[in-house]
């Protein structure tokens, strides 16, 4: 299962509900993405995907992973692909970082070694533990009146778990979410995330605020030491987010924020392997967690099915489904959420197959 070769393409992903906005002015109707094809000398190839929501969000950007590919894959040929850890410890000898560049690979690997054994990734994960799983969108930043407008939208298709944006002026973001949780109804589970975009006088206003609402505040500062701060003003269990990227991140997320609840983002740690890491690790601590990516379309939605679908159930908030969240499909729309769930694909490797001639000729490629 030696890599051939590693070919990069790269296609723009437009958000299916106009504008996605992020707090601090973060907003675009698409977003660049970067699609991995990892062949083998036995005729098999995998696909691996990544997609950084623009360059504010994390320290990484889509042109920059697609330099750190070209970087990473000299030295990545003649590997077995199926040794997906020796893969990763090359990737880490080559560059310090640039996760984002990591996960595409790596998932790409993983897609051979279920193809190479004939078996989805689920099942080399441990095995399914949820047949269908809750997912959640999130709810672009806007007034309070368009936000439960956005709410009642994806609500009629099953949705019944919201990640509503916050993160600006905190008296205007409390209006936001009261609006949201008065019209979501009593089964809704509704999460404020600031995504980092609240100061730390912000965000304890913001708690202050959001007191005796039956929600969830995420990254509600960028800092874990702030966060810890806010949350010392808050009787809200709080999730955290972007700083969570490795284990002693984890326990300080824990131990010392009082976080409860993580987000995991593929893209974010390095990939599958990675994120499965990091997931049984805060399931041992008690910690719930939402699994996904940072963005991507089927074949990101495809990894994170499999990373979500072999979570411990009693561990597991919810998961994303980004190609319900964007327009263009690369695999035949697949995985499909169903009433608001979803589920992992069960053929082998990833489970989809992806169209690559729709994505024309490669940006570069690596033999």
């Amino acid at each position: 299962m030696q890599i051939q070769s590693i070919d990069v393409f790269g296609y723009a992903l437009s958000y299916a509900h106009g504008e996605y906005v992020m707090s601090n002015g973060r907003a675009a109707v698409s977003q660049l993405s970067t699609l991995v094809r990892v062949r083998t000398s036995d005729g098999l190839e995998g696909w691996g995907e990544a997609s950084t929501l623009g360059g504010t969000y994390l320290p990484a950007f889509g042109e920059g992973v697609r330099a750190a590919i070209k970087e990473m894959a000299p030295h990545l040929i003649g590997l077995d692909a199926t040794n997906v850890s020796l893969v990763s410890r090359v990737m880490d000898s080559v560059l310090l970082g640039q996760k984002s560049a990591k996960s595409a690979i790596d998932i790409a690997c993983w897609d051979i070694f279920g193809r190479a054994c004939n078996r989805p990734i689920s099942a080399l994960l441990g095995g399914v533990l949820q047949e269908s799983f809750p997912l959640y969108e999130a709810v672009p930043l806007a007034s309070p009146a368009e936000m439960v407008e956005f709410v009642r939208r994806r609500s009629a298709d099953g949705i019944r778990r919201f990640q509503v944006k916050v993160g600006n002026d905190p008296y205007d973001d409390i209006r936001r979410t009261r609006s949201v949780v008065e019209n979501a109804g009593d089964d809704a589970v509704i999460i404020a995330d600031s995504n980092g975009g609240w100061n730390l006088q912000a965000a304890i206003i913001a708690v202050r605020g959001l007191a005796g609402l039956n929600v969830y505040v995420e990254q509600p500062c960028r800092d874990i030491a702030d966060c810890a701060i806010v949350q010392r003003s808050s009787t809200l269990p709080l999730v955290l987010d972007e700083p969570v990227v490795n284990m002693a991140e984890l326990y300080r997320a824990k131990y010392e924020a009082g976080a409860g609840s993580i987000n995991l983002k593929l893209g974010r740690l390095g990939g599958i392997s990675a994120a499965v890491r990091i997931r049984e690790a805060a399931a041992e601590l008690g910690m719930t967690m939402c699994i996904e990516d940072v963005w991507g379309g089927d074949v990101a939605t495809a990894a994170i099915a499999h990373v979500a679908a072999s979570a411990t159930p009693e561990s597991f908030l919810h998961a994303s489904f980004f190609n319900d969240w964007t327009r263009e499909h690369v695999a035949g729309y697949l995985p499909r959420s169903v009433n608001g769930r979803g589920s992992a694909p069960t053929g082998p490797g990833l489970g989809i197959d992806v169209d690559a001639e729709s994505l024309g000729k490669p940006l570069f490629s690596i033999s």
